[in-house]
C-alpha cells in the first residue's frame, strides 16, 4: 500500500501520449486565467454582499448574493464536468465564455446605469458564475483525462493555488471598489472572452464515448438545492418539504430512466461515498471567512471594508503559496497525512479566531492565514482521493458532482452562518467573555471550527476504506 501523491485514479499503464499531454498543457494555462478571473467575483461579492444587500434595500437577504449563485456553481460544476464525459469540451467551453461575457455586461449595465435591484444583482451573478465555471470544470476534466499522471497532482495544485490567488484579488479589488463603486466588480471578468480563440486551436475536437445521455433530471436537482438554500434563508418549512420533494423525485427518475447520467450504480460505490463525505464537511465554511472577518472588523473594530481587505488579503497570498507548493508537499509526505495536516489548520484558523477575537486584528488575520494554509493544501490530496475511488470513465460526472457537493454545502453553510451572522444571534455570551456582536461572531467561528473537527473525525474512520483498492 502507497500513499503518493501520483497515483490519481488511473496506474502509469494508462499514461497519455506526447502529443495529448502537449495539447492538455496547452488548455490549462488559458483555462487557469479564466478561472481565475471569474472566481474573483465571486471571492469579491463574498465579502462587500452585506454592503450591496444594504444598498438594494435587501440586507435581510444579502446572503442570497453568495448563496444562489454558489448553487448554480454546483449544477454548471456537475454539467460540464459530465457533459466532459460525452460531448466537445470546445462547445462547452464556446457557451460557457459567451454567458460569462453576458453576464458581466448585464450586471454592470443593470446595476450601475439604472436603479440597482436584490435580483439584477443575483441575476447578473447567476449568469457570470454559469459562465466561468466551463473554465474550472473543463480544467478538471483536461488535467484527468488528458494530462500525464505525473503532472496530475502538480495542475490539482496550480488549480487551487488559482483559485486562492483569485480570491486574494477578489478581496483586494472588492476592498478598493468599495469605497467607489461595487458594481465595477461585475466587468473584471470580461476580458475572458478573448482567450476563446487559443481554447478552440487546443482543446479536443471530440470528447468522451459519444453515447448520449439524458440530463432533464437536473432541473429537479438544481431546484432541489435552490429551495434548501432558501429554506435555510428565510426558515420557511414549507421551502424545506419541496426540496425533499425534488431530491425524492431525482432519485426514482435515475432509478427508472433508461440513459440518465448518473445511475444509482454510481452512487452505490462506498469507497466514493466516504470520500465524498469530506468535501460536504471540509467546505460546509468554505465561503464564511471573507464575510465573518468584514463583520468583525466593521462591528467590532470599527473598519472599513477597505481596511479590512488589506489585512485579509496577505492570507490569501497565504494559500496561493501553499496551493501552489501543495503537490511537492503531498509527494513528500503522503496524501493521508496531508489531509489531515490540512483539516488541523482549517480547525486552528477558526477555533484561533473565536478565542481571540479581542486579541487584535492582525492576530485575527494570522489565523486566517493558518485557516488558508490549510484550505490550500486540502483541495489537491481531497480531490485526488475522492477521484482515485472512480474509473476513468467516470471522470468527468465524478468532477461534475465533487463541485457540486463542494459549491452546494458551501451555498447553505453561508446561508445558515450569514442568516446567523446578520441577525447578531448567539450574542448573549462566549467562552472568551466577549458581549453582543463580538460574542456572536466568536460562536458562530466556534460552530465552524466544530465541523471542520468532524470532517478530521469522519477522515480519520473512513481512510482505510477509502484508499483500500487505489492504494
Amino acid at each position: 500500500m502507497t500513499d503518493t501523491a501520483t497515483t490519481v485514479g488511473t496506474p502509469a499503464a494508462d499514461d497519455v501520449d506526447e502529443a495529448t499531454n502537449k495539447m492538455a498543457v496547452g488548455a490549462l494555462i488559458p483555462l487557469l486565467i479564466i478561472f481565475i478571473l471569474g472566481t474573483l467575483c465571486l471571492q469579491g461579492f463574498n465579502l462587500v454582499f452585506q454592503q450591496v444587500g444594504a444598498d438594494v434595500g435587501a440586507p435581510g437577504q444579502a446572503s442570497l448574493i453568495t448563496a444562489l449563485p454558489s448553487i448554480v456553481l454546483g449544477i454548471v460544476c456537475f454539467i460540464y464536468g459530465s457533459l466532459g464525459d460525452f460531448v466537445s469540451l470546445r462547445k462547452l467551453v464556446t457557451v460557457g465564455l459567451v454567458t460569462l461575457l453576458i453576464g458581466s455586461l448585464f450586471g454592470f449595465i443593470a446595476n450601475y446605469f439604472f436603479q440597482p435591484h436584490l435580483w439584477t444583482v443575483i441575476t447578473a451573478r447567476v449568469l457570470q458564475t454559469a459562465g466561468e465555471q466551463v473554465a474550472g470544470s473543463a480544467y478538471l476534466v483536461v488535467a484527468t483525462k488528458y494530462l500525464r499522471n505525473s503532472l496530475k497532482v502538480i495542475f490539482f495544485g496550480l488549480f487551487t493555488a488559482g483559485y486562492q490567488l483569485s480570491a486574494a484579488i477578489g478581496v483586494f479589488a472588492a476592498g478598493l471598489l468599495s469605497s467607489l463603486s461595487w458594481q465595477f466588480l461585475f466587468l473584471i471578468p470580461s476580458v475572458t472572452i478573448f482567450f476563446l480563440p487559443l481554447l478552440l486551436k487546443n482543446l479536443p475536437a471530440k470528447n468522451g464515448n459519444g453515447k448520449k445521455s439524458r440530463c432533464s433530471w437536473l432541473h429537479g436537482l438544481r431546484s432541489g438545492d435552490s429551495f434548501l438554500t432558501l429554506f435555510f434563508s428565510y426558515m420557511n418549512w414549507w421551502l424545506l418539504l419541496i426540496s425533499i420533494v425534488l431530491f425524492v423525485g431525482f432519485a426514482v427518475y435515475i432509478s427508472k430512466a433508461k440513459a440518465p447520467f448518473v445511475t444509482p450504480a454510481f452512487f452505490r460505490n462506498v469507497r466514493w461515498i466516504m470520500a465524498i463525505s469530506l468535501i460536504a464537511l471540509f467546505y460546509f465554511v468554505n465561503y464564511c471567512i471573507s464575510p465573518f472577518f468584514n463583520a468583525i472588523g466593521h462591528d467590532v473594530y470599527g473598519m472599513s471594508t477597505g481596511q479590512v481587505s488589506a489585512y485579509i488579503v496577505w492570507s490569501f497570498v497565504v494559500a496561493t503559496v501553499v496551493g501552489t507548493s501543495s503537490g511537492a508537499i503531498v509527494g513528500r509526505i503522503g496524501r493521508q497525512t496531508a489531509i489531515i495536516t490540512a483539516g488541523c489548520l482549517m480547525i486552528i484558523g477558526f477555533v484561533g479566531s473565536a478565542l481571540l477575537i479581542y486579541s487584535g486584528f492582525l492576530v485575527l488575520t494570522l489565523m486566517a492565514c493558518v485557516f488558508y494554509a490549510g484550505a490550500g493544501l486540502m483541495y489537491s490530496p481531497l480531490i485526488a482521493s475522492v477521484l482515485g475511488t472512480l474509473s476513468k470513465s467516470e471522470s468527468g460526472r465524478g468532477v461534475g458532482i465533487n463541485d457540486l457537493v463542494m459549491n452546494v454545502t458551501g451555498s447553505i453553510g453561508i446561508a445558515i452562518f450569514g442568516g446567523l451572522m446578520g441577525a447578531k444571534a448567539l450574542s448573549g455570551g462566549s467562552l472568551v467573555g466577549a458581549t453582543g456582536a463580538a460574542a456572536s461572531y466568536s460562536n458562530l467561528l466556534l460552530m465552524g471550527g466544530g465541523v471542520l473537527a468532524l470532517g478530521v473525525v469522519v477522515y480519520l474512520i473512513f481512510r482505510k476504506k477509502i484508499y483500500s483498492v487505489v492504494e
